[in-house]
Order: structure tokens, then C-alpha cells, then sequence
């Protein structure tokens, strides 16, 4: 079993990636970010380091599905199928060259062939987590990390704001392999054990249809 999540910053796809790590007895890969020395940089001058850090996640999630794939039994709390999503955003930006912009997505294209090759060639479910602007935010500023905090800084809300906006789009067109959407402003599972008990039968619903 391989589940794949998915959702904006701020979603709480770490805290249900623990929840279903610990559910169904499976190791967790975590997206990297508090050992990532790119992403600090990136939103101090993002027109610098916006290329960088899209090829050092895009390596990162590459290596994290092969694993997972190999093991055939992990979740992953986001993946290479929503990594160019952000590469997107940022070359509308502007800080994303038309010569960066092709050389990520020849790269990209080049890793999901060599995927292709491996023995298991999709995840079973990709779960999007489905949040309010306003959600993402208070998830931001509760976890604190002082680069991803709005105060003062009305570009990065607007950047916010494109990324939010980006995911509904991106979910409708993912077609890699079955999906479930969670409501994440009905379920409160980062903070609620009856919200996340909820969220758990859900996903254990999905699995089951997709199973048959």
C-alpha cells in the first residue's frame, strides 16, 4: 500500500501523514523542510532561489517515491506529482526563467518515465487535504516558522493566495492514480481526535473501493 498526500502549505498533511503512518503500521517520508538550507533563502529572494529550490525538492521527492515504491508499503506526505505546481506558480512570477522553466519540466518528464520502470507504477490513493485560505494561514502562524509568516510581508500572502487557489485545479486534472478529497474545515483532524477517527474511516473507505 502506498498513500501520497497532497494539499497547500499549511494543510496539515504532516499531521495526517503521522496519523496514517501509526494507523496502518507503515514508515512515513516526510517532505523536507526544517533540514532544508534552500527554503529560507528562497523566501528571503525568491526571484534568487525559486530554480534552486524546486531541483532540490523535485530530487528529494524523486528519491522519496523510489523508496516508497520499492517498499510498496509507505505513505508520503507530499510527492513529485504536485512538485511542479510551485515551479508553475514561480515562472508566472517571474522569478522562474523560460530556460529554467523547460530544463525542470525535461527533468521531470525524464524522472516519472524512470518511475514507469519500477515494479510498482502508482500510488493506491492520493489524499488531498482541502482547506480555506483562511485554515492555511492560522496553520502558518500556529506552527511558526518565522520565514513563513505574513505580517508585514503582503507579497508572500499573495503568494499564498496563487498557491491556494492553484490546488482545486491541480486535484480535478490529477489522474496518476485514485484520489480521495479530504474536507479539512470540517475536519479539524490536527486538532481534534474525533476529526481525525473520521478522517482515518474515510481513507480506510477509499482504499476499500479501490481495492474492489
Amino acid at each position: 500500500m502506498l498513500l501520497v498526500l497532497a494539499g497547500t502549505i499549511g494543510a496539515g498533511k504532516s499531521s495526517l501523514a503521522a496519523a496514517l503512518g501509526e494507523h496502518f503500521g507503515t514508515e512515513v517520508f516526510y517532505e523536507s523542510v526544517d533540514d532544508n538550507p534552500v527554503l529560507d533563502l528562497y523566501y528571503k529572494n525568491p526571484e534568487k532561489y525559486a530554480f534552486l529550490l524546486q531541483i532540490y525538492f523535485l530530487n528529494k521527492r524523486f528519491k522519496s517515491i523510489k523508496e516508497a515504491y520499492k517498499d510498496d508499503n509507505n505513505v508520503l506526505d507530499r510527492s513529485i506529482f504536485e512538485d511542479a505546481l510551485f515551479l508553475d506558480l514561480n515562472y508566472r512570477n517571474g522569478n522562474v526563467t523560460q530556460e529554467e522553466h523547460q530544463v525542470y519540466h525535461e527533468l521531470l518528464d525524464n524522472m516519472m518515465e524512470e518511475l514507469k520502470g519500477m515494479p510498482k507504477k502508482a500510488p493506491d490513493l492520493l489524499i488531498y487535504i482541502d482547506v480555506s485560505f483562511d485554515t492555511m494561514l492560522h496553520r502558518i502562524a500556529l506552527r511558526g516558522r518565522d520565514y513563513e509568516q505574513i505580517d508585514g510581508n503582503p507579497d508572500l500572502k499573495a503568494y499564498y493566495q496563487q498557491v491556494h487557489s492553484a490546488y482545486p485545479g491541480w486535484y480535478e486534472a490529477y489522474d496518476k492514480s485514485p484520489k480521495v478529497r479530504i474536507d479539512g474545515n470540517q475536519f479539524d483532524f490536527v486538532n481534534d481526535e474525533d476529526s481525525m477517527r473520521a478522517v482515518l474511516k474515510q481513507i480506510e473507505d477509499a482504499l476499500k473501493e479501490v481495492r474492489s
